[in-house]
């Protein structure tokens, strides 16, 4: 068992490793660096009621968990690389931590859109507390919003602006919102429920320009529409950042490289979270995943494989989203070519997606219907048999099928 344990990243997977390796005992030192500098918070309320009520965000643990649980804390500090021959992290500021293992959180950036005008300091982003802070400053003199990206961020963003009489404008390159965790059928309820609620989305549309008109932004659309507004938020995805590994000569590729252990190319090194690229029986080839959820589960995972207990990542993935009123709830991840079913009625507002690859149930979405999600959830990780034709019918009680 190692001694002494650094943890780069204090986001969820990193607070989440810290605090698994104190519950199952271990003794020795950890370290969590991030470089955010405040005490770590819940990401999610960002995009959510953060904007609309700000306040202080709800830390992930309390300042004195820390202390108690004898982590030390580093925020507000930056790692500036990893001597892997002699086990030690360089901080900016010129400190060397060793470790016995290191883990690495680092977690994911938001991405650069290569658009003339968009990244001189025009357009604002919504990962951080900093860029929230930073869109609350200015939201009082907005009347009109342009958002670059039709994910999960920005349809939240777009769903509390428009309570706060805002008109937004959603722009989005894909051909529907959410295509990349979505169904064809999800999105299109989701694209038309957001029409209904006031917000203009542009789909199958690039931004080809972003220039500045006085105190307004003009957004030049590839479909030849002219958007002016107040302000333009991007949300159109993020990076996994790898440099450090990157420079420690360990393997990365859509994130650093993990095997089915979370271990990197080097076995003294770790790595979670949004920045992982692991193995999955549950979904094609190899994933990175975004979540919460991920996050938590793969810190669990290695803390329990650093105080003894080995055992493969085999967590199903499962996601949410609050877009307004609309609670949406995922398990699993829908890919191209599969059949859909639809339980309940989806013009009610509260129904579930059901998809299959062939016999096999892989995903359900549930809109408003936390119920089905719970059950689906059991249903997927469990590997029940499902039929298909059965699923849609309401007489059915999905609880019969675990």
């Amino acid at each position: 068992m190692p001694g002494r344990i650094v943890i780069l990243g204090a986001g969820h997977a990193g607070v989440e490793c810290a605090t698994a390796l104190r519950a199952r005992k271990f003794g020795g030192t950890v370290d969590l660096v991030g470089d955010d500098p405040h005490l770590p918070y819940q990401r999610p309320p960002l995009s959510k009621d953060y904007i609309k009520r700000p306040g202080d965000p709800l830390p992930l643990k309390p300042k004195q968990f820390f202390a108690d649980n004898r982590i030390t804390l580093r925020p507000g500090q930056r790692a500036a690389g990893i001597d892997r021959k002699r086990r030690q992290v360089r901080l900016e500021s010129g400190e060397a931590l060793p470790y016995d293992h290191l883990v690495l959180a680092t977690g994911a950036r938001n991405r650069r859109l290569h658009i003339p005008g968009i990244n001189d300091g025009t357009a604002f982003e919504l990962r951080t507390l900093a860029d929230a802070d930073r869109i609350l400053g200015s939201i009082r003199d907005w009347r009109q919003v342009a958002i670059v990206g039709g994910g999960f961020v920005g349809l939240e963003a777009a769903a509390l602006l428009t309570t706060m009489g805002i008109a937004v404008h959603v722009i989005e390159t894909a051909p529907r919102l959410m295509q990349r965790t979505a169904s064809p059928t999800l999105s299109s309820w989701f694209a038309e429920w957001h029409r209904e609620n006031g917000t203009a989305v542009h789909l199958d549309t690039q931004v080809a320009a972003v220039e500045q008109e006085a105190a307004r932004v003009v957004a030049r659309l590839t479909d030849g529409n002219r958007l002016v507004a107040d302000a333009a938020i991007v949300a159109a995805g993020v990076l996994p950042n790898v440099e450090l590994a990157a420079a420690a000569g360990l393997a990365v590729g859509n994130g650093i490289v993990v095997d089915a252990n979370l271990l990197t190319s080097d076995p003294a090194i770790s790595a979670i979270g949004d920045c992982a690229n692991f193995p999955s029986s549950r979904l094609p080839g190899r994933a990175r995943l975004e979540s919460v959820q991920n996050a938590a589960d793969q810190a669990r995972t290695v803390a329990a494989r650093l105080t003894g207990e080995t055992k493969p990542y085999d967590a199903l993935p499962w996601f949410w989203s609050i877009q307004g009123g609309v609670r949406l709830q995922i398990a699993g991840l829908s890919k191209p070519g599969l059949s859909e079913v639809v339980r309940g009625d989806p013009d009610s507002g509260r129904f579930s997606v059901f998809l299959f690859d062939g016999e096999r149930l892989t995903a359900v979405e549930s809109v408003n219907a936390a119920a089905d999600h719970m059950i689906a959830r059991r249903l997927i990780a469990e590997r029940r048999k499902v039929e298909p034709a059965g699923v849609g019918d309401l007489s059915l009680d999905l609880k019969s099928l675990l």
